[in-house]
């Protein structure tokens, strides 16, 4: 397998509290549960989302929104290390405002009206809040995760902020089980080293993607088994999957993000020659 060219890197200014927070995420509490299962909370009906201008408010069950992808058992598994799942919350969400962190981000990521957004490991819902705010009432934000603890958590806080832009989706380590063709942009922060099955995850993301699609992981630059991803596996493992890294931002204090593009589809075969040169990256960089 061949790499294309790394983009150009951008160094983005950013406010201290901002590069602050970003080292803070890396050296969250373990939070794992054993509730990443895919099953519906209250019930066993999937959601269907309109393409209205106002978005209709959820029923109150967090279920997947789609039906399941390809099996966890048709891709290879990493060989480098898992970090364990976290703390829906890093810190307290007046200091991440107060060092504009979202607006950073959002600003970067072109977060803007009218566009449906996926914050995929949306834990205790700080993007998903901000996200929907700016996408407003022609936007969506889907707040995705696989722990159903979180979700309920999230439920609530939908609710009592009247978030009514906003879909919940309960999905798997391989799954995301998001509405096809629904998403302008997908967002993964702090959490791609959580991901146990990235390479099915990422297939499995592929149908959900409108055309034009982006991707923004944001992560460490740091070993896989200490809640960061170095940026030379995140993209040899996003590039195995037919992902093309479209930009890369050096935020400072080991933080970046890399933006993505999708690919129309995925070739199941191509990926476990792919993986193989995945491990070799991940073993120089652990």
């Amino acid at each position: 397998m061949s790499v294309s060219p790394m983009p150009a890197v951008r160094r983005i200014r950013l406010l201290p509290f901002v590069s602050m927070i970003l080292l803070v995420a890396g050296c969250a509490r373990t939070d794992r549960s054993g509730e990443a299962s895919a099953a519906i909370i209250a019930d066993d009906t999937l959601t269907h989302v309109s393409t209205a201008a106002r978005w209709p408010r959820d029923t109150g069950a967090v279920g997947p929104l789609a039906p399941a992808g390809q099996p966890a058992s048709a891709f290879p598994a990493p060989r480098r290390p898992i970090s364990s799942i976290v703390s829906p919350q890093w810190s307290d969400e007046d200091t991440r405002d107060a060092a504009h962190e979202a607006d950073t981000v959002m600003a970067l990521l072109g977060v803007r009206a009218g566009i449906a957004v996926a914050d995929i490991g949306a834990g205790s819902g700080y993007y998903v809040a901000r996200m929907a705010r700016r996408v407003g009432a022609t936007g969506l934000v889907y707040g995705q995760d696989i722990m159903p603890r979180y979700l309920r958590y999230l439920r609530e806080r939908v609710d009592r902020d009247e978030l009514t832009n906003v879909r919940l989706a309960l999905g798997e380590p391989h799954d995301p089980r998001l509405p096809r063709n629904s998403l302008d942009l997908v967002t993964m922060i702090h959490m791609y080293h959580e991901i146990e099955q990235p390479f099915g995850l990422l297939t499995n993301l592929v149908p959900s993607l409108r055309p034009g699609a982006r991707i923004a992981i944001l992560d460490m630059n740091r070993r896989t088994d200490q809640h960061g991803t170095p940026p030379a596996l995140l993209r040899c493992e996003m590039e195995a999957v037919g992902y093309r890294q479209q930009s890369f931002h050096d935020l400072g204090v080991d933080g970046y993000v890399s933006i993505f593009t999708a690919p129309a589809s995925v070739e199941l075969t191509r990926i476990a020659a792919a993986v193989r040169r995945c491990d070799t990256v991940a073993e120089r960089g652990q």
